[in-house]
């Protein structure tokens, strides 16, 4: 009997799979808690356009962030920071600075895709990597400069 799951059943299949199962199992287990429902004709075809527009939408995801990712590259932003004379600052530059230099630049990052393996403390050039998405990333420099 083939059935179209509902949820995730372990060793069956994920939610929105159209699945071949014995009849038994399908009846007294799946349909009776609700898991799945019988796969009829309209259902598949509708299980097809969802997994269709999924796979539209995460394309158009990927290839948005992938242009914001071309137009970070080699952007530099400037944060001036209070900084004692050796050029030691009092505070740090964390990636929530960061995401509001930029968005002042107008590109909206959120502060957790700025990767800083430590805050910034001293004056200087740095460069920081910005991932966007899995396997979509950029780099820019930050330069911090003494208020």
């Amino acid at each position: 009997m083939k059935v179209i799951l509902k949820e995730d059943v372990k060793g069956s299949g994920k939610k929105g799979d159209v699945i071949e199962v014995s009849d038994g199992y399908a009846k007294n287990y799946l349909l009776k808690k609700g898991l799945a429902e019988a796969a009829t004709s309209s259902g598949i075809n509708e299980v097809h356009q969802r997994k269709t527009a999924e796979a539209y939408h995460k394309a158009e995801s990927i290839k948005a962030h992938r242009e914001l990712a071309e137009q970070l590259r080699g952007t530099g932003v400037t944060i001036a920071i209070r900084a004692g004379e050796n050029g030691k600052t009092f505070g740090s530059v964390t990636a929530q600075h960061i995401a509001a230099a930029l968005s002042e630049l107008g590109f909206e990052v959120d502060k957790k895709r700025i990767l800083l393996k430590e805050p910034i403390k001293t004056v200087g050039t740095y460069e920081v990597e910005v991932r966007l998405m899995e396997g979509v990333l950029s780099k820019i420099k930050v330069n911090v400069v003494a208020q």
